[in-house]
């Protein structure tokens, strides 16, 4: 089965979220199907963040309605949906600076569900990411750009995500350490962990990825297979900026 064809793991119906009497979102629906990389692009300011922050629970739904797994989370707290398996990566990594990296590992795996399974999850962690194993007891602020992303990623794993969500994962990073995130990401989908990708490098998102959909002023503008995406020269003009 490829991914068009497996069963979604996180139906977004009709939603309407923003910022207070803000609307970012208006009216965006689309679906994340098991089994691989969703993409998720538009320009800046179109709501991919905000997309991103809802889903997991850290803004609310004005309107419409999400379901993972099958079961309604619309009105489900957020410590909840990590507890199920949907857990944020966020833009900017966000990691704990004064902390060391395993205690930032730690607190990623502090729901109910991974809380018991943390050693095995930290050494999964770290055969993903070896030079976070050589920096274990290093203060988070003393990595570079690229090793904080790795541990925001290695912070998402020990929670035992069943679908994670990226969003701006390479931004700010070197060219060859954003090269390393793509090889990472489709590492994790081979490993059968599905993903959901808010990127900037369009080009490289769609060769990672099964399935996009692209936003405009949040709302969805296209969607499709990737392979038709990158290929159709009025969407890679219009809305890629290709």
């Amino acid at each position: 089965m490829n991914n068009a064809q497996a069963e979604p793991l996180l139906e977004i119906d009709d939603l309407v979220t923003g910022y207070g009497a803000t609307r970012v979102v208006q009216g965006l629906s689309m679906k994340v199907r098991a089994g691989g990389v969703t993409a998720l692009l538009g320009a800046n300011g179109a709501g991919k963040t905000t997309l991103m922050k809802t889903l997991c629970g850290l803004l609310p739904v004005q309107g419409g309605r999400l379901r993972f797994m099958g079961e309604d989370i619309t009105r489900q707290p957020s410590d909840r949906r990590v507890r199920d398996g949907l857990v944020l990566v966020p833009e900017g990594r966000m990691v704990f600076p004064s902390l060391s990296v395993v205690e930032n590992l730690r607190l990623g795996g502090i729901n109910l569900r991974a809380r018991p399974n943390w050693r095995r999850n930290m050494a999964r962690v770290f055969d993903v990411f070896p030079r976070l194993e050589e920096r274990s007891q290093q203060a988070a602020v003393t990595l570079s750009g690229g090793e904080q992303q790795m541990l925001a990623i290695g912070r998402g794993l020990m929670a035992e995500p069943k679908l994670m969500l990226l969003d701006e994962p390479t931004l700010g990073l070197a060219p060859v350490m954003a090269l390393e995130i793509f090889a990472l990401i489709r590492r994790l989908q081979a490993e059968g962990l599905c993903l959901l990708l808010a990127e900037q490098d369009v080009q490289r998102t769609l060769d990672t990825s099964q399935y996009a959909y692209v936003v405009e002023n949040g709302r969805v503008a296209a969607e499709g297979p990737s392979t038709e995406i990158a290929g159709d020269p009025r969407i890679r003009q219009a809305y890629l900026g290709l």
